[in-house]
Formats: structure tokens, sequence, C-alpha cells
């Protein structure tokens, strides 16, 4: 082989180059894709990084959530327990109010069963008051339907309309929910109040 067809077989650096071969060239197109490949990368992996922050907010949201409907229920719990004891306690003091009233007279006896009444009346109130109960005794206050059973109306000219006269059943509150609503009598405007002035008196 002479020294041309050598020049053709073997071409040089510069030809090479020219024509796309040269190691420089090849690795110029190998680092483009590769930056590429590597900010494809980087945003999915950004993508999934914002997904799973997002999912773990929520799951602290929703544990917060719980946590406090369940304080909530706890709390609730502890404060209406007794409510059912509560109520079974109140026809006992009730018949002691009651026997009170029957007591009402002369001699030693009646007045040793009262004083043994109001004692035990005294105790019971007292424990009852301990636990969060609270008495309703509306006797002359205005009548309020959230906490009162108006059992009658009554025309009173004294007494301003939707006025409590009577106090038939005390009501109670524990804690301040309503156990029991007082049983009352309201009074109405009378006849003459609902009629309003007369002729003469307008004239």
């Amino acid at each position: 082989m002479n020294h041309e067809e050598t020049q053709t077989a073997n071409p040089s650096g510069e030809e090479a180059a020219a024509q796309g071969q040269g190691p420089e060239a090849a690795g110029a197109g190998g680092e483009e894709l590769s930056r590429e490949q590597l900010l494809l990368t980087l945003q999915d992996a950004q993508a999934k990084a914002d997904q799973h922050w997002n999912q773990l907010l929520l799951a602290r949201a929703e544990v917060e959530n719980s946590r406090r409907r369940t304080e909530r229920d706890v709390e609730n719990a502890h404060k209406y327990a007794l409510e059912r004891f509560v109520r079974e306690l109140l026809p006992v003091k009730d018949s002691l109010e009651l026997g009170l009233v029957a007591a009402v007279g002369e001699g030693a006896e009646l007045a040793k069963l009262r004083e043994g009444m109001e004692l035990t009346l005294k105790m019971l109130s007292a424990a009852l008051e301990k636990f969060g109960v609270q008495e309703i005794d509306p006797k002359g206050s205005r009548f309020n339907p959230e906490r009162h059973q108006a059992m009658a109306m009554q025309e009173s000219t004294t007494a301003e309309p939707n006025t409590v006269l009577t106090v038939y059943q005390k009501g109670y509150l524990l804690n301040d929910r309503l156990i029991r609503p007082a049983m009352v009598v309201v009074s109405a405007a009378s006849a003459a109040e609902k009629q309003g002035p007369s002729l003469d008196q307008r004239a």
C-alpha cells in the first residue's frame, strides 16, 4: 500500500473532526442529553416531594381534628356522667320540699320533724350543687321558654305580661345543661288592658 492509499484509509484528525467522528463531538452530544435527563428527573422528584408534603399536611390536620374531637367527647362524658343520677335524686328533693310545707303547724313533734327535714334538704341541696346541679326557681322573673314550661296562663293586673306568677315545680340545670324545665303559671294581660282605653278616656 502506498502513501496515498494510507491517507485515504486513515483520514487525519482534522478530517475526522469535520465529519463529526471525533471524541470531542461525541462528548458534547452526550453532555447535552445528560443535562436534559437530569432536569426531567429533578422536576419529577420536586413534584413527588410537593405531593408527599401536601399529604403530610392533610394527615396532620386530620390527626389534630381527631384529637380535638376525642378531648371534647371525654370532657362531655366527665361533665354529664351524673345526669341519670341527678334525675333519680330530683324526686327525693321534691318530696322533702313538699314534706316541709305539710309539716307547718304547732307542737314539739312537728317542730322536730320540720327541723330534720330542713337538715336533710340542706344536705341534699349541697350534694347536688357539688356535682354542678343548679336550681331554677323563676318566680317573679320573665318567662323563658328555653328553661320554663308554662302550665297555665293567668290574668294579672299587678304583674307585666309573660311574668312567672307561680312555680308548680322547680327546674334544674346540670353544668348549664337543662335537665328539667320549671313548670310555671305565666301572667297574661287583663281583659281591660286587652280592650285598651275607653272612648271617654281616648277623648
